[in-house]
């Protein structure tokens, strides 16, 4: 299969890096470095950022939960419904996920992301470091047209890292939290509005494989 090290799955292969971070798709080895990173803490008790409050398990039914997802990602895969949860590494330590997702990608080119650091490694710019990784993932190796985001009104650290990397307001929803109505704003980035602030120091490898999983074959 022309050497690639993963003929059978090659996003095992794919890789995104920046000066600082690199993203890739975690194998079961990283997925136990994930899970000890959750379990460590990912916000602060009185604060849910998720729409799925996935962090309030006790351990270890979180920890468990967290890879019992990433297997459920792999094994519900299809060209036109795939979510890419990357594992996003600092100086060889995993400090955290960031999500790439979209149905019918091929016909819509829009992904939508999300993501979560562990508290140590929060406040650091990292956040928008990964986002940034992952939308040069999105436009210059998937053609997308468009991404979308969303995080609930007092969530003014992912709010402020969309509307740094050009992300304008959508409008909003009103969503349920922890059984209480909480306003979510809903967020959107055009492939214009992107190409204005394009990096040169993204690197995408081992993307080629990959497109006909991705649905993004022309």
């Amino acid at each position: 299969m022309g050497g690639v090290p993963h003929p059978y799955w090659p996003l095992f292969d794919l890789l995104v890096r920046t000066p600082r971070l690199e993203l890739r798709v975690p194998d079961d080895g990283d997925l136990i470095e994930l899970a000890k990173l959750a379990a460590l803490g990912v916000h602060a008790d009185s604060f849910m950022p998720f729409n799925v409050p996935w962090t309030d398990e006790p351990s270890p039914k979180r920890e468990q939960g967290l890879m019992q997802w990433h297997w459920r990602n792999r094994s519900e895969w299809s060209p036109v419904s795939w979510r890419l949860a990357f594992a996003v590494v600092e100086e060889g330590c995993i400090v955290g996920t960031q999500d790439m997702f979209a149905r019918d990608f091929g016909i819509l080119r829009t992904v939508e992301t999300g993501s979560w650091l562990g508290r140590e490694h929060q406040g650091r710019g990292i956040g928008k470091e990964m986002r940034a990784a992952v939308l040069h993932l999105a436009f210059a190796g998937l053609g997308a047209r468009a991404a979308r985001s969303a995080a609930f009104a007092d969530n003014a650290a992912s709010l402020r890292v969309s509307r740094a990397l050009g992300y304008i307001d959508d409008g909003e929803d009103l969503t349920l939290r922890r059984g209480t109505a909480s306003r979510q704003i809903r967020l959107r980035l055009e492939l214009d509005d992107w190409e204005r602030r394009r990096r040169d120091d993204i690197v995408i490898d081992g993307l080629e494989p990959c497109l006909p999983l991705l649905g993004a074959v022309s």
